[in-house]
């Protein structure tokens, strides 16, 4: 899997750059979004003069931050020379911890990802054991690629928890049940002694998708999350929105029963607690009068079974109903599905648009598009990778080689 990352707009440089910095900031910035731009369209794209862009540019390639390079297509005349950010110069690293799994990925600065590992584990219940699993996997990553952790510029990490943005402790309670007063950020950073941002695993599934993924160049769309916890990403206008405290996506806490079960979030009758894989695995479970996982689940879906078909599809229904209240409120032009219940397929993806078609204005449901994400379940790792290299412009700019 060779991800490119979609073309982004330019940012405003960083306020703590001095001059000489804020330059080299914006040609980098402009590669990271137009890789293989010659001088002069780097020129327009930052509106440095010619001159200010061929010295910022012969510095950064002294440097190995970035490449020369021909045009690759056949051209008459002499062919110009390209630049683009330098794969090699520096690395991102993704750790995604859900409820039952840590997985970890390298990229390097073009976003090709060059190791991956997956493992199982109770990372509700064990923190500890989670956080040493995720460094174990990490160092084995950076032994696979051959890369040494200074070479890395960051570390993006999602949770299965929303995370509080001011102080870095995750929202834990009823979520994850051993994890009150944990920082995150903190915990990874003691380990890997690299700098570590953290976000909610929702949100990075729809960054992941939204820069290598269905989402590219999409400005409005978001990312729902079907798995043990229903969550959802948004992008809006092009950027990653979490509102104010990291909170903004929580669908599955949403109210859909009067008098249903209670939530682990402390509600009742949350869509989470009818609509999530677990909880439709637990049904089949009671019906059938006998265990069934959400593995095995997904397996007699697949086979066709008709009564796990109608409790996997009703509960896409119940999901789609309350997207339905999304679509109205934010307009989106896509909405991608990932997790478990994405296996189902078309089955899964047509409940979901019955229920938006059903109760959502003709206009906002008419206007979007509902289907698949395209990375599986390396959605989240990789929107953990692409949170780094977001900043990657700005880090390299202030970096000691440049």
């Amino acid at each position: 899997m060779t991800p490119v990352p979609a073309r982004r707009h330019s940012a405003e440089p960083p306020p703590q750059l001095n001059g000489r910095q804020t330059n080299r900031f914006k040609v980098l910035r402009a590669l990271y979004a137009w890789p293989g731009s010659t001088r002069t369209e780097l020129a327009e794209r930052t509106g440095l003069s010619r001159p200010t862009i061929s010295a910022v540019a012969d510095e950064l390639v002294q440097a190995g931050l970035v490449e020369q390079h021909e045009d690759a297509q056949p051209r008459t005349g002499r062919p110009p020379v390209l630049l683009s950010l330098a794969p090699g110069a520096a690395f991102a690293v993704g750790v995604d911890m859900g409820h039952q799994h840590v997985q970890v990925a390298l990229c390097d600065l073009s976003g090709k990802m060059l190791a991956h590992r997956r493992c199982a584990a109770d990372v509700d219940h064990d923190p500890v054991a989670s956080f040493d699993l995720a460094r174990d996997l990490v160092m084995s990553v950076l032994e696979e690629a051959g890369v040494t952790s200074d070479r890395v510029i960051g570390v993006g990490m999602a949770l299965a928890a929303p995370i509080d943005r001011t102080s870095g402790e995750a929202f834990a309670e009823g979520i994850l049940p051993n994890w009150c007063g944990v920082q995150p950020a903190a915990e990874m950073n003691s380990r890997l002694g690299l700098p570590v941002e953290v976000r909610n695993d929702a949100n990075l599934g729809a960054l992941g998708e939204h820069v290598f993924g269905a989402g590219r160049d999409v400005n409005d769309m978001l990312y729902v999350r079907l798995s043990a916890g229903i969550g959802l990403g948004l992008v809006l206008d092009g950027h990653p929105y979490g509102g104010t405290s990291g909170i903004a996506g929580e669908l599955g806490h949403t109210h859909v029963e009067e008098n249903g079960l209670i939530c682990r979030c402390g509600n009742r009758g949350c869509l989470e607690t009818v609509a999530s894989s677990a909880a439709v695995a637990r049904l089949l479970s009671r019906s059938r009068d006998e265990e069934i996982d959400v593995a095995r689940m997904l397996e007699l879906v697949a086979q066709g079974d008709r009564g796990a078909k109608r409790a996997v599809g009703t509960a896409a229904r119940q999901v789609g109903e309350v997207l339905a209240i999304v679509v109205n409120l934010f307009n989106p032009k896509l909405i991608l599905v990932g997790g478990d219940l994405a296996a189902g397929g078309e089955m899964v993806l047509d409940a979901l648009r019955a229920g938006i078609e059903e109760y959502a204005i003709a206009p906002a449901a008419q206007s979007v598009e509902i289907c698949a994400g395209a990375l599986d379940d390396t959605a989240e790792v990789l929107g953990a990778i692409a949170l780094v290299l977001g900043e990657s412009p700005a880090i390299l700019a202030t970096s000691e080689a440049a």
